[in-house]
């Protein structure tokens, strides 16, 4: 199985294509000996005509392009259009063709030309993973005749006319990803019927269009300000948003005229799901409804625009984080050492591992004394050496991350994942494992920006419920959330 590099700023399409001899050009990579099995990487730069590339890029079968998976492939921008006869939809402007078992993860892709599509899937099965769509003239994605594609972890932003557009007998998954601000988040035509599970689909025209004869799945969606629709079914469509013995689990609120819309004329399954019934336009079995959070979330009066709120929101249902008196979860408040031990008590099974430390400064009638017992023991927190444990100490954010990792004795981590980070520098060298360890389990999530770890700030509570939960996920205790903060 080979492995071939290109790098436009240094690379020769006459050089060997090796890592210190890359290629110049994705097509040359392509063109030269890229069988399947192959894996083609590419250093941070932009691949356009101006460097030399040929569009439509055309990956074969079993061929794996691979930019930076961790940043959704920012830095890592293809961009060009070429013309594609597409045997069901006649001529195309593609940037790129993916063939049956070919991979495209970690790559920005973008095509400015008039309908300009990203990504092309014509009767095939790839896997588009962890990528950036933005700016394409018409979709990020376009999957048409038999395609069975999975379509994993992207973002889809500030692209035309929509996030990913399906056709003709199409199925496959979209999971776990965002479309944002776009024309139709999804749209569904003819006969497709992907799985469409676990994504955020937000301040888009609509949220979903389900036309044609296409018979989707919905599951645990997210579909809220979207300025006309949150789905509309047309046609002949049947969306499937759930039934009696398979809940939706999708959550509709805030779109515009209605959250759910349905002009087909035939009663369609939409059980158990979030919504208001009011903003609800059309036939619809809605089983037993589960009323929308209102503003404040499920429970806290004060997160309903925190960007943490899924993560305190799934806590809270866990009871492993709760509130104060008045009804706030308090997101922005600073966590002290005794507050995080209470949090792991509640989040963790915390298995003795050593004998405890006797702390001269936590009381036997401390309110947290049993929590930092427990911690202790499993290996969790330890104190400093005046056998002190200062519990009202502020937690920082490496602190936390480090307390995490080695509690739960994971390892692994390669320390050329911090490169993520553009404040690398100032990771403390004794916790450079550890967050290595942390990032690579997706365990890291960092707000506003994900690139910067802020390692030496105190932590918030809305900081530490999404490390939590991120851990519970790494350990198999707690489904994915899609987040665009998750490293």
């Amino acid at each position: 199985m080979a492995t071939l590099y290109v790098n436009p700023q240094t690379g020769s399409d006459s050089a060997a294509g090796t890592q210190s001899a890359p290629f110049k050009t994705i097509a040359r990579a392509i063109i030269a000996r890229a069988a399947s099995g192959t894996t083609i990487h590419l250093a941070p730069a932009t691949y356009s005509a101006a460097s030399g590339e040929k569009f439509p890029l055309e990956i074969p079968s079993g061929v794996k392009v691979i930019g930076n998976e961790a940043n959704k492939g920012r830095g890592i921008l293809i961009q060009g259009s070429g013309k594609f006869v597409s045997p069901t939809a006649a001529d195309q402007n593609i940037t790129i063709l993916l063939a049956t078992n070919s991979q495209l993860r970690g790559v920005t892709v973008t095509n400015l030309d008039s309908r300009g599509t990203g990504v092309w899937i014509e009767s095939t099965s790839p896997t588009v993973a962890n990528c950036t769509f933005t700016q394409c003239e018409r979709e990020g994605v376009f999957a048409t005749g038999s395609a069975n594609p999975a379509i994993l972890d992207n973002i889809f932003v500030g692209n035309s006319a929509a996030g990913v557009i399906m056709t003709g007998t199409a199925k496959g998954a979209i999971r776990r990803n965002i479309f944002q601000k776009t024309g139709f988040g999804i749209s569904l035509q003819a006969q497709s019927a992907p799985l469409i599970a676990d994504n955020q689909i937000l301040e888009n025209r609509s949220g979903i269009v389900v036309a044609g004869e296409s018979q989707p799945i919905l599951r645990n969606n997210r579909i809220e300000k979207n300025t006309e629709y949150g789905l509309t079914a047309a046609g002949k469509s049947r969306p499937d948003m759930g039934n009696a013995q398979d809940l939706g689990g999708n959550i509709f609120q805030n779109n515009g005229e209605f959250d759910l819309q349905n002009a087909t004329g035939i009663k369609i399954f939409a059980v158990g799901n979030q919504l208001n019934s009011s903003r609800v336009k059309g036939l619809f079995d809605l089983g037993n409804v589960t009323p929308t959070p209102t503003p404040g979330g499920l429970k806290f009066s004060d997160i309903s625009t925190h960007w943490a709120k899924d993560f305190i929101d799934r806590l809270a249902k866990m009871n492993i984080v709760s509130g104060f008196p008045n009804g706030t979860f308090q997101p922005y408040e600073i966590v002290t050492r005794a507050q995080y031990a209470a949090m792991l008590a509640k989040a963790l099974e915390l298995v003795p591992r050593r004998e405890a430390t006797v702390f001269k400064d936590v009381a036997a009638d401390f309110w947290a004394q049993g929590a930092i017992v427990e911690a202790n023991r499993a290996g969790f927190l330890a104190g400093y050496p005046d056998s002190t444990f200062r519990p009202e100490q502020n937690l920082t954010r490496t602190q936390a991350i480090v307390s995490l990792v080695n509690g739960l004795q994971l390892a692994g981590g390669n320390p050329n994942s911090l490169s993520v980070y553009v404040d690398r520098a100032q990771i403390p060298s004794f916790a450079t494992d550890e967050i290595a360890t942390a990032t690579e389990r997706k365990i890291v999530v960092n707000y506003p920006a994900r690139e910067k770890l802020c390692p030496a700030h105190d932590i918030t509570r809305g900081e530490i419920s999404a490390l939590l939960y991120q851990t519970l996920v790494a350990i198999k205790r707690a489904d994915p959330i899609n987040s665009p903060y998750i490293v």
